[in-house]
């Protein structure tokens, strides 16, 4: 029991510290109504020091906007001054570590996984999902082949809570079994198409470095 109670200790600090490594921080398919997708991580880029420097209105080089929508520059500039440490081409960066990580756990059963990396409400609802695989006697099959593109669509700032929502546009293989091991739908040779909307929250404040998953959409 001990040993057991480390482990999931040490799985739960993993997770912790590596969404604060690829999230933001200069120095985060199956036909079901829950999540249908995959990614190849990017390595993580060389942390960067904040500059001393440059525009007084805003934190942020004027190249990471290239990833950005006009509708969410303005948020991304008020969380770049309220926390000076935020490097929004590591945030996309990490966001892909991120999407493939919350992916890999939702189809491989992993609810201890997510807890650590969605909101309550983004938890419940692929554990309900999971929840209900599982009582089918179905598994997962899935592979994330490419993300075609990564965009930042909205961002806010609400002292102290900063959302940024990050599209997704990706080719996923998936493939559902019975309990028997038969197909029971998709195929691992054809990958389908998705574009999702995920949003990540912090609190800028708080003094943790984790963004969290705060809310999934498909477009």
């Amino acid at each position: 029991m001990t040993f057991t109670i480390v482990l999931l200790a040490l799985v739960a600090a993993f997770l912790g510290l590596r969404l604060y490594s690829v999230l933001g921080k200069r120095t985060g398919h199956e036909q079901e109504p829950v999540a249908r997708r995959p990614i190849d991580a990017a390595p993580t880029p060389m942390l960067r020091q904040p500059s001393a420097g440059g525009d007084a209105g805003s934190a942020l080089p004027a190249n990471d906007m290239l990833n950005a929508d006009m509708a969410a520059q303005s948020g991304l500039k008020a969380i770049a001054n309220a926390d000076r440490s935020f490097d929004l081409g590591l945030f996309v960066e990490g966001s892909k570590s991120a999407y493939k990580m919350v992916l890999e756990a939702y189809w491989k059963n992993d609810k201890e996984a997510l807890r650590f990396l969605c909101d309550d409400d983004v938890y419940d609802s692929f554990a309900e999902a999971i929840d209900g695989r599982i009582t089918r006697g179905e598994t997962l099959e899935n592979r994330l082949v490419r993300i075609d593109e990564i965009r930042i669509t909205d961002a806010s700032y609400d002292h102290p809570m900063a959302r940024i929502s990050v599209r997704f546009d990706a080719d996923i293989a998936a493939m559902v079994k019975d309990a028997d091991g038969n197909i029971i739908g998709g195929s691992m040779t054809d990958a389908v198409e998705t574009h999702d909307i995920w949003t990540f929250m912090r609190d800028v404040k708080s003094g943790g470095r984790n963004w969290k998953l705060d809310e999934t959409d498909s477009v």
